[in-house]
């Protein structure tokens, strides 16, 4: 495990921005039961933390040679993570709207000209990668090339890796739940045998409900 991976876990697990409930699942808005949650959202309130996450994401970049000029976050959850990476790596930064408004521009990307620009898709968190990659469908719309995304986590379903795959976009994540479930069950805020539940979910969310009896 890296040093990034391992710390980033370490962050998210601190300031409770994933937590663990095997005995009291709680449902996605898909229907699918889950004894994990992330929420990611709860960074900007603990700078401390915030700001080892937009480090993290500049040695990622740094590391992968990712070449971009624009940085670009989808709305809402990953808009405070690309306006802070625009600022900290001085980049300029637009965001993209989940739909177009019904009155103004009716534009999806908001904040400048992407086009002609290779531009850094940020997330918060990746399930299936749906509303990301309809973002990336909106950048190049207006004439952007879009390779990466980033993002914090990722449930690592196959469903969001063959999605990318299909859209040509290559997934980067600051940490995997591999390195989150060794952090937590290290931590001890995780047991073993909570850790095989929430490993047999991600394997398969779809079925795990019902094998759960649930």
């Amino acid at each position: 495990m890296t040093s990034v991976k391992a710390d980033v876990a370490q962050s998210l697990l601190k300031i409770g921005a994933v937590g663990f409930t095997p005995d009291r699942p709680i449902t996605f808005k898909s229907g699918i039961l889950s004894p994990v949650y992330v929420d990611n959202r709860r960074l900007p309130y603990y700078p401390g933390e915030w700001r080892e996450v937009i480090a993290a994401f500049q040695q990622v970049i740094q590391e992968k040679g990712i070449h971009f000029d624009v940085i670009a976050g989808i709305e809402t959850a990953g808009i405070p993570h690309s306006a802070a990476l625009g600022f900290a790596s001085q980049k300029s930064s637009v965001f993209v709207r989940k739909a177009t408004k019904d009155h103004g521009t009716k534009k999806r990307v908001e904040g400048g000209d992407v086009r002609g620009k290779t531009v850094l898709l940020i997330e918060d968190h990746i399930t299936t990668g749906g509303s990301s990659l309809s973002g990336v469908e909106a950048l190049r719309a207006e004439g952007a090339t879009v390779t990466h995304c980033l993002a914090i986590t990722s449930y690592e379903f196959a469903e969001a890796v063959e999605n990318f795959r299909k859209a040509d976009v290559m997934l980067e994540t600051l940490t995997s739940f591999s390195a989150i479930l060794q952090q937590a069950e290290k931590g001890k805020t995780l047991t073993t045998a909570d850790r095989e539940l929430v490993e047999d979910w991600l394997r398969d969310p779809h079925g795990w409900g019902s094998r759960q009896g649930k």
